[in-house]
């Protein structure tokens, strides 16, 4: 059939009869242009809605062409194992050697930014922001009489932050020198006794590297009492220094030592394993997918967003939580009043992990990414649509699953002879949840186990309850659900705990006074 337009620009009717055309033909006319740009509207509002339905499956294909032509290719060392194209995920991930594949491609937001839909939800955050500096104005015009917004928690939590950059430098220069150094010594082609009292060297070196990047951080915030934020620079860097140089050792050895009696691959370059600490992935390659060129714009963007990000977070420790927890702990502890500071927390508590996200994994990573043309943008998949825990697992944070993935459960099921994906798993579970509890702890400069028992306990029995064969928008619904709690029990018991041990400091320092939590018995 003919389509409208085509008829309406003849001067058909709709069905196809030749309209009469009267003495007021000029106003038919003009009738007739104002119908086909309102029909020529309506097509293009169609074609969009088309195309945004069409977009997600359309990535998926691609994502799954490209992925099969990535493992079609054969390594070194023989053919990989052919997988039909109806076989589930688990079953290529258990024939496949689960090597990561870097790629170009851009973060999911990056794309999601360019639907106008999308992009209203982004304002609406905007538009919280200004709500909160417009309030912090009116309060203190009303209170004080003066227009000025207050920063002391920002310039409290930043505290002492030349130091802890200070702290940084030779964490640094120790990851960038020794672990290289340490290769090149096992990678040197010497003699047999010389070459173990090379390795013996390079394991000494390794650990004095270990005991610098460890001991140094926690010695200087202990000692001059850094504050939260001024920590937390030091702890995510110790954490992420440690990750790579682990990965750059666990990648660059078999080849190096392999190469010894030429079956092997050369040692990398120094450039290469310089690049690698600074590019956003945990995972060590001597060489990545790069960006033609490097756009400065976005860069700015993204350093302008992540600022906003802790100036909202601020905004709202300081109108939602400060005023609600500093005086909690001077009244009787009840179960009342613990379970509505936890329902009064749930929205602080998923706004901080909202913005933690945007700051961090999008903008933060997104920014360094763009400077050094970083191709593989997938810092995070879609973990807002997860309809289970372990898929929330995978996919809210890629950078540190990859490095998890490959390093503790690849290898964990070559040591358990690849039987023990429970046990994997498990242990998978066990670092990451102590990692993320000594991050709380170093942060906030006491031991308060409630994330080990979220993440571990919580978490893992949750990881299995709410496994992947749960589909639909009812679970959904609640893993958000399971979100709002969890968010809430963190920055309920955490704030409590932190004004319980400044109202009620302890007459002499012991270690079950640091270990035991204060909240439960200062009432002063």
């Amino acid at each position: 059939m003919e389509p409208k337009a085509a008829r309406l620009r003849r001067g058909e009717g709709p069905r196809g009869e030749q309209e009469e055309r009267p003495s007021g033909e000029g106003n038919t006319k003009k009738e007739g242009d104002v119908d086909l740009v309102q029909w020529t509207r309506h097509m293009e509002a169609v074609k969009t809605q088309l195309l945004e339905q069409a977009q997600g499956p359309l990535r998926e294909l691609l994502d799954r062409a490209m992925w099969e032509a990535v493992q079609s290719y054969p390594p070194q060392g023989g053919p990989v194992p052919s997988i039909p194209p109806d076989s589930s995920s688990k079953a290529r991930e258990s024939s496949l050697g689960k090597r990561k594949i870097f790629i170009i491609r851009k973060s999911l937001l990056d794309e999601l930014m360019e639907v106008q839909h999308f992009r209203t939800i982004y304002h609406m955050f905007i538009a919280g922001l200004c709500v909160f500096i417009i309030s912090t104005l009116a309060i203190d015009f009303i209170d004080e009489g003066r227009l000025m917004l207050e920063f002391d928690l920002l310039i409290f939590s930043f505290g002492q932050l030349p130091l802890a950059l200070m702290t940084w430098v030779p964490m640094f220069l120790s990851t960038l020198l020794v672990p290289y150094q340490a290769l090149r010594l096992w990678a040197w082609p010497r003699a047999g006794g010389a070459w173990m009292l090379g390795v013996a060297l390079g394991c000494v070196l390794l650990v004095a590297h270990t005991a610098v990047v460890c001991v140094l951080p926690v010695h200087v915030a202990l000692k001059y009492q850094l504050p939260p934020a001024s920590r937390s620079v030091l702890v995510f860097e110790q954490v992420r220094l440690l990750m790579k140089s682990y990965s750059f050792l666990r990648e660059a050895v078999p080849g190096t030592l392999c190469a010894r009696v030429g079956e092997g691959t050369q040692a990398p370059s120094f450039s290469s394993y310089l690049y690698f600490l600074f590019c956003p992935t945990l995972i060590y390659r001597k060489t990545y997918p790069r960006t033609p060129n490097v756009r400065w714009n976005y860069v700015a963007k993204n350093f302008a967003q992540a600022l906003g990000c802790v100036l909202y977070a601020c905004f709202i420790l300081s109108r939602l939580c400060v005023p609600v927890f500093a005086n909690m702990s001077r009244e009787p502890f009840s179960s009342r009043a613990l379970v509505l500071s936890i329902m009064h927390a749930t929205l602080p508590g998923i706004f901080m992990l909202l913005l933690i996200f945007f700051a961090f994994l999008h903008c933060w990573l997104n920014a360094f990414a763009e400077m050094l043309r970083f191709g593989d943008r997938m810092f995070y998949r879609d973990w807002w649509n997860s309809t289970s825990f372990s898929n929330y697992y995978r996919t809210w944070n890629v950078v540190v699953h990859d490095w998890l993935y490959s390093y503790v459960y690849q290898d964990g099921l070559w040591l358990l002879g690849g039987r023990a994906r429970g046990a994997a798993m498990l242990g998978v579970f066990l670092v990451s949840a102590v990692v993320h509890e000594y991050i709380f702890c170093f942060v906030l400069g006491f031991f308060y186990p409630v994330m080990l028992i979220l993440f571990f306990v919580i978490g893992g029995l949750m990881n299995f309850m709410m496994h992947d064969r749960h589909t639909g928008p009812a679970w959904n619904v609640l893993m958000w659900t399971m979100l709002f709690l969890g968010q809430g029990i963190q920055v309920s018991l955490y704030c409590q705990e932190w004004y319980a041990r400044r109202h009620c400091p302890l007459p002499q320092t012991t270690f079950w006074g640091l270990v035991t939590p204060r909240s439960w018995s200062c009432h002063t």
